[in-house]
C-alpha cells in the first residue's frame, strides 16, 4: 500500500465530511443534545422492591396477605421462570418457597426458603428482603426465627452497586452518536460514487487496496473520535478504558462497513438519509435490554450493535474484565468483517 496516497486522500475525505455543514451541525448538536440528557437523568435509583415469589405447594396466606408501600409481590409459575425475571431486571429478588413449607409450619419444623438476588443488588437491600420474608414467616406462625434463609446469586458476579439511570444511557447515547456519524460516511461516498471521482482517482497511481484502506481509516477515526470524548465525558471510561476504547473501535468499523454498504444503494443524499434512519431504528433496539431489562429477547442478540451495548454497559458500569466480555468481542469482530466485506464488494461492482 501506497501511504502517501492515503493520507492525501484521508485529507480529502476529512476536508469534504466537514464542508457539509448539516452533517457537521447534526454532529456537534447531537454531542450537545446527548451530553444535556445524561446530566439531566436522575442519579438515583428506584427504592421500591417488586419481589416474585414461586411455591410449588399452597402458598402461606401472610405472603399473599401483605400490603406495605413500596414492596409488591408477584407469583410466577416455575423456579425457572422466577430465576430468569430476576436476572432480566424484572424483580429485585425472587423468593422460592418449598413445596411442604405448611406442612413444616404445623410441625415446628425451618422450611429452608431460598432468595435470588442479581450482584447489582446491594448488601442492604438483601438485607430488607430477608426481613421482609422473616416478618412474613412470623406473621404466619407466630413465631421468631421459624425459617431458614439461603441466599444464591444469578448471573455475572460484578460490582454490587445500583446503577444509576444515567448511567444505563450512556450505552444508548454512544450509539446515537457511532450511528449518526454513518449518515455522514454514507453520503460522502455516495456522492464520490456518482460524480465519478472514485473512477477518476483510479486513473492515478491508487489501488482499490489505498481507496478502502483511506476511506475506512477516515471512518473509524470520525465515528470513534466522537464516542471516545462523549465516554471520557460522561465518566464512562472510569474502568476498563482500554476494553471500552477496543469496544468503540469495533462499532465504528461496523458502522463504516454498513455505510460502505448503504453508499452501494443509494444515489442521493434523500436516499442515504432513508436507509441511514432505518438502520439507525433497528441498532437501537438492543439497548432496550440495558434500559428495561426484560423487555426484549434473545432475538436482539441478533441484531450486531447488542454485543457494542452490551459491553459497553458490563464495562463502564459493573468493571467487567476481559474474561467476561472477550465473547462479545469476538462475535462484533466478526459482525464487523462480514459487513465491512460486503460492504466493500458491493461498493467495488458500483464504480466498475
Amino acid at each position: 500500500m501506497n501511504w502517501s496516497i492515503i493520507g492525501i486522500l484521508i485529507k480529502k475525505d476529512l476536508s469534504l465530511f466537514f464542508r457539509k455543514r448539516f452533517i457537521v451541525a447534526l454532529t456537534f448538536l447531537g454531542i450537545i443534545m446527548y451530553l444535556t440528557i445524561y446530566f439531566v437523568m436522575p442519579s438515583s435509583v428506584n427504592e421500591n422492591l417488586e419481589i416474585g415469589l414461586y411455591a410449588p405447594g399452597v402458598i402461606p396466606p401472610a405472603f399473599t396477605q401483605i400490603q406495605e408501600e413500596g414492596l409488591e409481590i408477584e407469583g410466577v409459575e416455575s423456579e425457572a421462570v422466577l430465576k430468569e425475571a430476576v436476572i432480566d431486571g424484572k424483580y429485585v429478588a425472587g423468593v422460592s418457597l418449598p413445596a411442604d413449607i405448611v406442612e413444616k409450619f404445623m410441625s415446628g419444623q425451618k422450611p429452608d426458603i431460598k432468595l435470588y438476588f442479581t450482584p447489582d443488588v446491594p448488601q442492604e437491600t438483601r438485607d430488607a428482603v430477608a426481613v421482609i420474608i422473616r416478618e412474613l414467616a412470623y406473621l404466619q406462625t407466630g413465631q421468631v426465627l421459624s425459617i431458614k434463609i439461603t441466599e444464591e446469586i444469578l448471573g455475572q458476579d460484578m460490582t454490587g452497586k445500583p446503577i444509576p439511570a444515567r448511567d444505563r444511557l450512556r450505552p444508548l447515547l454512544a450509539i446515537f452518536l457511532i450511528m449518526m456519524e454513518m449518515m455522514g460516511l454514507a453520503n460522502l461516498l455516495s456522492e464520490e460514487v456518482e460524480r465519478r471521482t472514485i473512477h477518476a482517482l483510479l486513473v492515478t497511481p491508487m489501488t482499490i487496496k489505498d481507496l478502502f484502506t483511506a476511506k475506512g481509516i477516515t471512518g473509524i477515526g470520525l465515528v470513534a473520535g466522537q464516542a471516545v470524548l462523549f465516554m471520557a465525558l460522561v465518566g464512562g471510561m472510569s474502568e476498563q478504558p482500554l476494553i471500552i476504547l477496543v469496544t468503540l473501535l469495533l462499532g465504528a468499523a461496523l458502522v463504516t462497513g454498513i455505510a460502505f454498504l448503504i453508499a452501494s444503494i443509494s444515489k442521493e443524499f434523500m436516499s442515504v438519509l432513508g436507509w441511514s434512519f432505518l438502520t439507525i431504528i433497528i441498532s437501537i433496539v438492543p439497548t432496550f435490554s440495558v434500559m428495561f431489562p426484560g423487555v426484549t429477547t434473545d432475538w436482539a442478540k441478533v441484531i450486531p450493535t447488542f454485543y457494542l451495548i452490551d459491553t459497553v454497559h458490563r464495562t463502564a458500569n459493573f468493571g467487567s474484565g476481559w474474561s467476561d466480555v472477550w465473547l462479545n468481542l469476538l462475535i462484533l469482530l466478526g459482525f464487523c468483517l462480514a459487513i465491512t466485506w460486503a460492504g466493500i464488494t458491493a461498493l467495488r461492482r458500483k464504480f466498475r
